[in-house]
């Protein structure tokens, strides 16, 4: 595997951004994080590992502009969530949009080095498809996917008109060790565990029907690196999911089973803008890379999620959540 020297990771102490970071440095490479903290913990990240550099400042400060000048690879990840876009609009556009155009604008008077783009399959919307392929006409149901499919033209543009070595992946919905329960970061997975360990109602926001499309974090990381490192991928999109269809109840009651909880299920109202299913097509990836597959199946992954939260003190966890994670 071909491992840059230097690599920029935005949003690299989150969730997704962290287990990318330990990926590469466990290839041999230097990783330099810069994180606001937002979200983000540095719990979740080498802290004494002398390949590591972290900076903590606004991915859109000087100091950073500077850093991805210099860089050979960047990895965007740094984001603001759907849940945050609902109140917070301009906000959630500016993170998700502008400052994707800003990091791309100080790498082409820079070094030009390679940029990956993290969009979301939230970009789909409610497109009218059984499964998501790349050809599939987004229609973004919330500012958050607007944002996110700007950041994706914006990272096109560059290449189209620059030259730069630009690439988009969407990935589909993530869970695993280290994913985000509380606030307006509370993911479906994490929250259905907490509240099953300790006999709370699982609130599902809607009827349950809707559906996921669920990768197991400990499995994209080596992806992401592969996509990041073919060059017949430049100017390209690319999903990244199981392409396995699981409803939100299948996952609730999967959770139940495997916390051997008498937690209730409850329903609550619909989350502003919520797509109805996310169905990931794999087909482009696999013609890529033959051998693509996520070895982790669903209720595998859910095990491993239970055992990290059972680690840690849940009560003190719950005092985080928020039932309506996109209320103020």
């Amino acid at each position: 595997m071909d491992v840059k020297s230097n690599i920029v990771v935005t949003g690299g102490a989150g969730f997704i951004g962290s287990h990318l970071v330990d990926f590469l440095l466990a290839q041999g490479a230097k990783i330099t994080v810069v994180d606001d903290l937002s979200v983000g913990s540095q719990d979740n990240i080498q802290i004494g590992n002398p390949s590591l550099s972290f900076i903590l400042c606004d991915i859109r400060s000087d100091a950073a502009m500077k850093i991805y000048a210099d860089a050979e690879l960047v990895f965007h990840l740094a984001v603001k969530n759907v849940r945050a876009s609902l109140p917070r609009p301009k906000e959630n556009f500016d993170i998700n949009a502008t400052a994707t155009l800003e990091i791309l604008e100080a790498m082409r008077a820079g070094a030009r080095g390679k940029f990956v783009y993290f969009s979301s399959s939230e970009v789909y919307g409610n497109a009218i498809t059984t499964t998501f392929a790349e050809s599939t006409v987004p229609h973004p149901t919330t500012i958050y996917a607007a944002g996110k499919l700007a950041g994706e033209h914006i990272s096109h543009a560059f290449q189209r008109t620059y030259g730069m070595d630009t690439r988009v992946i969407r990935p589909f919905n993530h869970y695993g060790t280290r994913s985000h329960f509380g606030g307006d970061s509370g993911e479906l997975i994490p929250k259905f565990i907490l509240r099953a360990l300790v006999g709370k109602d699982l609130i599902i926001h809607g009827s349950g029907e809707q559906t996921r499309d669920f990768s197991y974090v400990g499995d994209t990381p080596y992806w992401f690196s592969k996509i990041a490192n073919e060059s017949s991928l430049i100017g390209e999109t690319i999903n990244i999911g199981s392409g396995i269809e699981t409803s939100v109840l299948d996952v609730a009651k999967l959770v139940l089973k495997l916390t051997n909880s008498n937690s209730k299920i409850v329903y609550g109202e619909n989350r502003p803008g919520d797509v109805n299913r996310l169905h990931a097509s794999t087909e482009k990836l696999k013609g890529y890379f033959a051998d693509f597959a996520l070895p982790t199946n669903l209720e595998a992954g859910i095990k491993e999620t239970i055992n990290f939260f059972s680690g840690i003190n849940v009560e003190d966890a719950l005092l985080e959540e928020r039932e309506n994670t996109w209320k103020v």
